[in-house]
């Protein structure tokens, strides 16, 4: 109960015992945090590591072989800085870590927020507290966060995975619907990629549907293509 209390507070919103008859709301049982939609249809999602699709995709310990490890330049004998200024829920985050990165995860919804924190904690109860220990997570605006950024503080690499509208199936297109529903305002991806090219001291990478346009129409210096997404790669002048 304290913990809900806190939450509510943190983010200024009401607790209740019960859930409401439409809209969204967070849900905290003893197992986790979740965001759900109340009607049309019903459905939940959560920051989930060690288990579900993401457990089966972590649990393969082919890191080095993700695409999303390669893009961002990682290797056995490399492992450089990254931040993840779209972080969401965290899960190529997880990738990144896994393959022995350090990252930093931005994510300006607090909610969003609420339940990356959510799924990092539970995934170190879980016993992946030594690649959840290069996670570390803050509730910033990513142009914000890298507009301080420069000099001996500035990371290799930044990664962008900003929304899309693509279709996706199952799970994965509800999530997406969910996070469509709760994030209305549109990030402003120029400003972003503008900010991510003169931080990065190596590359930036950008994760995009596999037809979808470069974001805010730069193209990249080359691009990884996979079945349904692509990574493009922009080398930075600080390189």
């Amino acid at each position: 109960m304290a913990v809900a209390e806190t939450l509510a507070e943190r983010l200024g919103s009401p607790r209740r015992t019960h859930p409401p008859e439409r809209g969204l709301y967070l849900w905290l049982a003893p197992d986790g945090l979740s965001l759900c939609q109340a009607a049309g249809p019903a459905m939940c999602m959560r920051a989930e590591f060690v288990s579900g699709v993401q457990g089966y995709r972590s649990a393969r310990q082919r890191h080095q072989h993700e695409a999303v490890v390669r893009a961002c330049g990682i290797t056995r004998g490399h492992c450089p800085w990254v931040v993840d200024a779209t972080a969401g829920l965290g899960r190529d985050a997880f990738v990144l870590a896994s393959a022995g990165a350090r990252v930093t995860l931005l994510e300006r919804s607090p909610v969003v927020h609420a339940l990356l924190t959510d799924g990092l904690q539970r995934a170190t109860a879980a016993g992946a507290g030594e690649r959840t220990g290069r996670m570390h997570a803050h509730a910033v605006d990513a142009v914000d966060w890298l507009t301080g950024a420069a000099g001996d503080i500035s990371p290799a690499v930044v990664y962008l995975d900003p929304m899309y509208s693509g279709r996706r199936r199952g799970a994965a297109g509800k999530e997406l619907a969910l996070l469509q529903a709760l994030l209305t305002d549109t990030t402003d991806e120029p400003a972003l990629l503008a900010r991510a090219r003169a931080v990065a001291t190596q590359r930036v990478v950008v994760k995009r549907h596999r037809h979808a346009a470069p974001l805010a129409d730069q193209p990249p210096d080359y691009h990884l293509p996979g079945r349904s997404t692509r990574f493009d790669v922009y080398r930075t002048r600080n390189a």
